[in-house]
């Protein structure tokens, strides 16, 4: 199973027999678990997130790119390929497996205590525990740094009081990785692994949302709530943890986001083939086949360039500023191809027997969530300046 489309590049030659491996494999677990349900689950609402993380844990997708705990230990590459797949079911499923692994399991793993890890992190890789990242809040989504979430010294421990939002898995998380601002010198921001049956803390869901539907979403209150000293992330001291927790979630990100992209394009060839047009396929004519062509190459670029983002990962010689550039290139590109498929699907591309307009609204969010596009725009302005155009 290679790209449901002619590989015109031969691009299934980069890639190494393990990593076709993840990637078909990722491919039938959507086929199986997510394609035959997921525009019921768009069109109400909501997903068997804790059914679907035993089936992904057991299919070793779950911080698959972290080593030991359960952990499967891929390359960032093949990481990266599986969120491809599991966006080509579904943003929101991606999201799952994302937040999972790069946004709630990273931290603990890079972090943690060693009693964290063995707490955490098996029932987390086998998707027995669900896990959620609290940085943004009402307020501060683009500057973290001026989040009011604080984290108060107490004799016992810490104190916590503030509200995060828009935080995926929220409510059904077993176990929450919060950023808040303390009141220690030099450390403005620690970060706190608080388990969700805490006294204080509170979850509610965000409803009437129009894109990212199937992916629960939620609000997230902390009143007075008293954490021991060991709840803190020894490691993460200032805005340095979350970003880089960011940074690992993106790179997965900037290959999911085609992954829909793919679905759309894979979608629309399959309609133009079948449908009929003043007497001939819609496949046919030259507009719609330069459409195809424009399409196709868009897709094969920010592929490419998720594959050197993610060899330069395995390498180590990644940077913050190439994986902005892939997170902006591969998002703006897939909602491109997406809103171009509906139009060759003309009044079908709106409904939701096709996949197309639910992958362009998830794509919205997408586009938006961990950095929004102008966010990696001014990251790559000041790569190449050396001037810092963030606030002005």
């Amino acid at each position: 199973m290679a790209l449901p489309f002619p590989d015109l590049l031969d691009t299934d030659a980069l890639l190494s027999d393990e990593e076709r491996d993840i990637r078909e494999t990722t491919r039938k677990l959507v086929d199986d678990l997510v394609r035959p349900w997921i525009a019921d689950w768009f069109e109400r609402a909501g997903m068997p997130v804790r059914e679907l993380a035993e089936q992904f844990g057991a299919a070793g997708l779950l911080g698959m790119h972290l080593d030991g705990y359960g952990c499967a230990g891929t390359s960032a590459t093949a990481y990266g390929l599986a969120c491809l797949e599991l966006e080509a079911g579904d943003s929101g499923v991606r999201s799952l497996v994302s937040v999972q692994g790069s946004l709630a399991m990273y931290p603990i793993y890079r972090y943690g205590s060693d009693e964290q890890k063995d707490r955490w992190l098996p029932g987390m890789a086998a998707g027995e525990l669900i896990g959620c990242f609290g940085l943004t809040e009402p307020d501060a989504g683009s500057d973290p740094a001026a989040m009011r979430t604080t984290a108060r010294r107490t004799t016992a421990g810490w104190t916590l009081n503030g509200t995060k939002m828009w935080i995926t898995n929220g409510t059904v998380a077993d176990v929450a990785v919060i950023w808040a601002r303390t009141d220690e010198d030099g450390t403005p921001v620690r970060g706190f692994v608080v388990p969700t049956d805490t006294p204080g803390f509170s979850a509610s869901e965000i409803h009437r949302k129009l894109s990212l539907r199937a992916s629960p979403t939620a609000g997230l209150v902390f009143s007075d709530m008293h954490l021991p000293e060991t709840a803190v992330l020894p490691g993460a001291r200032g805005l340095g943890g979350p970003l880089s927790c960011l940074t690992q979630a993106r790179t997965g990100i900037l290959f999911g986001a085609l992954g829909a992209a793919r679905d759309c394009l894979a979608t629309a060839l399959d309609y133009a083939a079948d449908r009929e047009v003043f007497g001939r396929p819609l496949a046919g004519y030259q507009l719609t086949q330069a459409k195809f062509a424009d399409l196709a190459t868009a897709w094969n670029s920010a592929y490419l360039l998720a594959l050197h983002v993610g060899r330069a990962t395995d390498g180590g010689t990644s940077t913050p500023e190439m994986v902005s550039m892939g997170k902006l290139h591969s998002t703006r590109t897939a909602i491109a191809i997406a809103r171009e498929c509906r139009t060759i699907l003309g009044a079908n591309g709106i409904s939701g027997e096709y996949p197309v307009l639910r992958h362009a609204a998830n794509l919205e969010s997408v586009l938006t969530y961990e950095g929004t596009a102008e966010v990696h725009q001014l990251v790559l302005g000041r790569a190449m300046t050396g001037l810092n155009a963030f606030g002005g």
